[in-house]
């Protein structure tokens, strides 16, 4: 099991955001790809922020309320990033995941630039069929 790797578990097919975007936008696409949150990138794909449901369900609601507030990604997105790289090691990244709140990160290579998201859904389902598959 120490064997694996970021990259093995990673979802390479993302949901990326604009910093650009409005929130109520961000939010829509979070619901309809049933995301937590996702990567905010640059027009060359770099790294610039994360995007959350919580970050937009403030906004939205006050959209909601007034009908008239509108906000940017970049208002709201969060600018302190945890990220990993392929080659992490997936099993240090799930303990690292059970002792703390975050629940998805970004996988960026080395120029930064995002090449999937990894979630605990992921190890765990990874882990899961490694197990099933040495049975």
């Amino acid at each position: 099991m120490d064997s694996i790797r970021v990259s093995d578990c990673m979802s390479r097919q993302f949901v990326s955001f604009s910093a650009a975007m409005p929130i109520v936008e961000a939010a829509i696409e979070l619901v309809k790809n049933e995301l937590l949150g996702g990567p905010v990138v640059d027009d060359g794909g770099q790294l610039i922020g994360w995007i959350s449901e919580q970050d937009c369900i403030g906004v939205v609601s006050q959209v909601l309320y007034y009908s008239d507030r509108v906000a940017m990604v970049n208002d709201v997105m969060s600018r302190e990033l945890s990220t990993v790289t392929g080659d992490c090691n997936a099993m240090d990244l799930a303990e690292q995941m059970k002792n703390h709140k975050r629940k998805i990160y970004p996988v960026v290579d080395d120029s930064n630039k995002v090449i999937g998201v990894i979630s605990r859904r992921h190890i765990l389902k990874t882990m899961c069929e490694r197990i099933t598959d040495s049975k």
